[in-house]
């Protein structure tokens, strides 16, 4: 179901195979995110300007060391540059290359799709974009979505940064959005990703065998879930 942040714009030339990466090595996450999921106003900051004159990030969905924003037309160079990661591109699958004129399109077309969330992941300390993450195809008859992270830079992997997004991603998720099953897929090769979501509490429904083709062979796509029982249980909610 769901696709990467690179797979995702290229919906307007090809549908990709589904696909999703996260940082490895990241901290156990059993421990729930303090506040994960609190859209209060208590919780957010100004998008007006400090006294720098300098604006700053609403803080949308806010843990200990990242949060999640709304992205706008003002980060297509962002975006434009992490597509073009080696390491983002192994772990997401992506084959093709795009323009910045055609990620600036994307993203004015999120404003207006009303069947996902995509949110990026910020440093709380520098408020530096490291990620991004979504809710993806939801379907509010079945209560269901898909799931998908990427974290753009080696730096930022193996600390936790993906787990804690994720888990702010699925509260916001199953408490607000009130989802009874959020999905994902991730690559065979990516087996640190596996271990991630399976200590989030994802569990393993089937395989599609041989769906992406990169650098010469063919690869396995692993479909994961949660249902909110499930993740209720494991934060004690």
């Amino acid at each position: 179901m769901n696709k990467s942040m690179n797979e995702s714009v290229k919906e307007s030339v090809s549908k990709p195979v589904n696909r999703t990466v996260i940082d490895p090595e990241n901290e156990p996450v059993n421990e729930h995110v303090t506040g994960s999921g609190s859209t209060g106003s208590n919780r957010q900051k100004s998008d007006s300007p400090n006294k720098a004159g300098v604006p700053v990030p609403v803080r949308f969905l806010e843990g200990e060391k990242v949060y999640l924003r709304p992205v706008d037309t003002g980060d297509t160079e962002t975006y434009f540059q992490q597509l073009f990661q080696p390491q983002t591109r192994k772990l997401t699958g992506t084959q093709k290359h795009f323009t910045r004129n055609q990620i600036e399109r994307y993203i004015e077309g999120k404003a207006q799709d009303t069947s996902s969330i995509l949110l990026l992941i910020a440093l709380t300390e520098t408020d530096e974009v490291i990620g991004d993450i979504a809710l993806q195809e939801i379907d509010s008859y079945n209560r269901s979505a898909g799931i998908r992270i990427s974290i753009d830079s080696s730096r930022n992997q193996g600390k936790g940064c993906g787990t804690e997004a994720l888990n702010l991603m699925l509260d916001y998720g199953f408490g607000i959005v009130n989802l009874h099953r959020i999905e994902l897929n991730v690559f065979a090769y990516n087996e640190r990703a596996l271990h991630v979501y399976e200590k989030i509490g994802f569990k393993k429904e089937g395989v599609q065998k041989e769906a992406l083709y990169y650098n010469h062979k063919y690869h396995d796509s692993i479909l994961m879930a949660i249902l909110e029982h499930e993740y209720r249980e494991l934060h004690g909610l």
